[in-house]
Formats: C-alpha cells, structure tokens, sequence
C-alpha cells in the first residue's frame, strides 16, 4: 500500500504547528553583527581565521585517509608485509 500525503503550508505555519521558537530576529541580529565585524575586519572575523575551524580538521582528516589509502594500496602487492618479496 502507498499513501502520499501532501501539506500546503508556509514554514511560518509549520514552525507553529511543531512548537518550535521563532528566532528570525535572533538570526537577524546575529548576520547584522556579522557582517559589521567583516566590513570593519575586528576580532579575527576576516574570512581566513572564519573558515580555519572549519577547514583545519576536515583537511587533516582527509590526508590521514589519503595516508590510510596509500598504504593500503602499497601493501596490497607485498602480501601485506610492506616489503616487495624476493620475486618481484
């Protein structure tokens, strides 16, 4: 069986109906004060020092896989010793 449910509703009306707060004007405010400490470059807010907590650890957790891979990749044709056997 399939049921399909359609709700014609504005996200106002669904914030509503859930509960939940109304924080546009929190938001708001918060941009506001954002884009102030940009245009003036106060307090670390330029885009680098924004962006280094955000970057830092998924770059580094993308070279660990990329090292995991690699070695991976290069112990496959040793038999899993990390030495090339007398053969090759």
């Amino acid at each position: 069986m399939k049921v399909n449910i359609t709700l014609d509703c504005s996200p106002e009306d669904l914030r509503q109906f859930f509960g939940f707060p109304d924080v546009q004007p929190l938001q708001q405010e918060m941009l506001e004060q954002l884009g102030v400490k940009m245009r003036e470059g106060s307090g670390g807010m330029d885009m680098v020092n924004m962006m280094k907590p955000f970057l830092t650890p998924n770059t580094q957790a993308m070279e660990a896989m990329q090292k995991a891979f690699m070695q991976g990749f290069g112990m496959a044709g040793t038999g899993g010793t990390g030495k090339k056997s007398e053969q090759d």
